[in-house]
């Protein structure tokens, strides 16, 4: 199986990234007080160590008693040498962090909540937006599996690692400058560690990021092969292959903990090193600052402010390389979010059409030649041209790789013409809108896909805005009323995951009442009854008939009992119009495709 294609992290990476600010943009105002929130609770917490530090520092024990019974006035309340004022002054610091970090986490949550809502409706609008090249390169599963797993580390990333990270540095900074004033020798042994242990996590950072983004795709094309084994789940069981779909994942989700393993490893090797080096030079500090203060150079409480303004420096410094790493992680899943976003996508309008062309139904093709974006060394169709005027039926026939669902995804407009032009209504595709143009066709395909609602949900999606009278004679036109009404919740029924509690005929039926409240001006029949049993197809072909009474519509089909009174037929063979005529013109050709077609099918 081909490895999907990957996004490399090049030089552009953070530039990519930086684009998903648009999606904080809107909330800017939000985002900017969460920022000072943060601020302010970082600036308090670290009043921490040098009131702990004043207070424990004290050679006089503290009366505990008095403490709790000596109310200072105002005027002994800057005297940092009273425990009581000490005791005042910490509980209102720690009061005041308390309210800036209910407010930090509630703004932040906000923001991200409101963002990433933007973002997951910008990456849906895309993808429905994209053209079908790109379905055709990248797998479904892939694409919601990397969508879901990049936009939570973004949410983690926003609500608490970017945060952390910030505050992180905070500390260091006012820590480093306090233990400056506190004792510049002791602070430029300090400094002396910073620089190596930055220096590392930056190269630390950008091996993490690297095997990171390995690790994500391994997971993602392990949740594809996952998504693919349960939708084709009858496949799977009729073929008897469990074990075969075991193994395909096994091998996924193995490559996965392998990777996953290699970061684990390299973190740890890292965090083992930052923890022995960083404590280490604690220690240190700690015994260069008792000499001092044996010395007399440095008064007690100074010290122990020093001690633990030091711990805090060597606790954010050990964070920042894991704290770094994640926000790198980040970056790689925001670039190819990004990369997703910024992707090519149709010209279409996402708002319900209000003026329909109402077009007659008069197609062209002149000659039309196409090959497919992934495999355009083989040409599909070889200068296709034909006529068909407003309210024919055209039947396409021929054998497999013809050319005939091809020419239908060109007449949806899946795909443009390499060469050539197709015209509706004597005018050319391309100088209609896309939306407005397919908005007058209508598929039933062979293999009907329904959504996940029910019956009535599923017939509406030809027509959002019909009444339920004109879903219900849909659904009369199409032969689907009588197995609807059979169901004890009748048009309300849920029709499971893909349409799968309908059977295959019950499910074609659902497909045209879909079509018949569309009302369109073409119809393409893609092999509509080629899988059904005789009673369904029956049912079905009656439907039909009705459907394509009066629109111009394209037949496809193997089974040619169904297509005898169309018409016109098409014979395709190898991107080529080899026969056209009659059913009756067409079996009197000597060694004809269709004549042989239909000598083999009546046999």
């Amino acid at each position: 199986m081909a490895r999907p294609e990957r996004i490399k992290l090049e030089k552009g990476t953070f530039k990519k990234a930086a684009t998903f600010f648009r999606f904080i943009k809107p909330y800017k105002a939000t985002f900017i007080l969460g920022m000072i929130f943060l601020f302010l609770s970082s600036v308090t917490a670290m009043l921490f160590p040098y009131l702990m530090g004043q207070l424990i520092g004290k050679e006089k024990p503290v009366d505990i008693a008095g403490v709790e019974t000596i109310i200072p006035d105002a005027s002994q309340w800057i005297d940092m040498n009273n425990t009581s004022t000490l005791i005042i002054v910490m509980m209102c610091v720690f009061g005041a962090q308390a309210i800036f970090s209910f407010f930090r986490i509630y703004l932040f949550g906000y923001f991200t909540a409101n963002a990433l809502k933007d973002l997951r409706l910008e990456a849906f609008s895309q993808l429905v937006s994209s053209p079908l090249n790109f379905f055709n390169k990248n797998k479904v599963g892939e694409l919601t599996s990397r969508i879901s797993s990049d936009v939570e580390m973004l949410r983690d990333t926003l609500n608490s690692t970017l945060a952390t990270f910030i505050r992180q540095i905070i500390t260091v900074i006012i820590s480093l400058i306090a233990l400056f004033f506190m004792s510049p020798r002791l602070c430029f042994i300090m400094l002396g560690v910073v620089p190596v242990v930055a220096i590392i996590a930056v190269f630390f950072g950008k091996f993490i990021k690297k095997i990171a983004k390995e690790t994500q795709d391994s997971s993602a094309q392990s949740n594809s092969v996952l998504e693919e084994s349960l939708m084709g789940i009858n496949n799977v069981k009729a073929f008897a292959n469990e074990f075969f779909e075991i193994i395909r994942y096994k091998k996924r989700v193995i490559e996965v903990r392998d990777k996953t393993m290699r970061i684990v490893k390299w973190r740890g090797l890292f965090t083992t090193f930052v923890i022995f080096f960083m404590f280490g030079s604690i220690v240190f500090v700690i015994w260069q600052g008792k000499l001092m203060v044996d010395k007399g150079d440095m008064s007690n409480e100074n010290f122990f402010s020093f001690i633990l303004y030091t711990i805090f420096v060597g606790g954010a410094i050990s964070n920042l390389p894991d704290l770094y790493a994640k926000v790198q992680k980040a970056v790689g899943s925001t670039e190819s979010l990004m990369t997703i976003l910024d992707g090519e996508t149709e010209d279409l309008s996402l708002k319900p059409i209000e003026k329909p062309l109402n077009l007659k139904g008069k197609v062209n093709f002149n000659n039309v030649s196409f090959s497919y974006e992934t495999r355009d060394d083989v040409e599909v169709l070889k200068g296709i041209s034909m006529n068909v005027k407003a309210g024919q039926q055209i039947a396409l026939v021929g054998p497999s790789g013809s050319g005939k669902s091809t020419l239908s995804a060109l007449l949806l407009q899946f795909y443009k013409p390499i060469s050539g032009s197709i015209l509706f209504d004597d005018k050319n595709a391309n100088e209609y809108f896309l939306s407005e143009l397919r908005n007058e066709m209508a598929i039933v395909p062979q293999e009907v896909i329904l959504f996940g609602g029910t019956i009535k949900e599923n017939i509406a999606y030809g027509n959002l805005n019909a009444s339920e009278e004109e879903i219900i004679e849909a659904a009369k036109g199409a032969n689907a009323h009588g197995f609807i009404s059979e169901f004890p919740e009748g048009y309300e029924t849920y029709v499971g995951d893909r349409g799968i509690q309908l059977s295959g005929g019950q499910k074609q039926r659902v497909a045209i009442a879909r079509a018949i409240l569309k009302n369109p001006s073409i119809l393409i029949l893609d092999e509509a009854t080629s899988s059904l049993d005789s009673e369904s197809e029956l049912l079905v072909q009656e439907a039909l008939d009705r459907l394509m009474k009066g629109r111009t519509s394209f037949v496809i089909a193997h089974r040619l009992s169904t297509i005898k009174n169309c018409d016109k037929i098409l014979v395709l063979e190898s991107g080529n119009i080899v026969e056209s005529g009659t059913h009756e013109e067409l079996v009197k050709l000597e060694n004809g495709v269709y004549r042989n077609l239909s000598e083999i099918q009546y046999r």
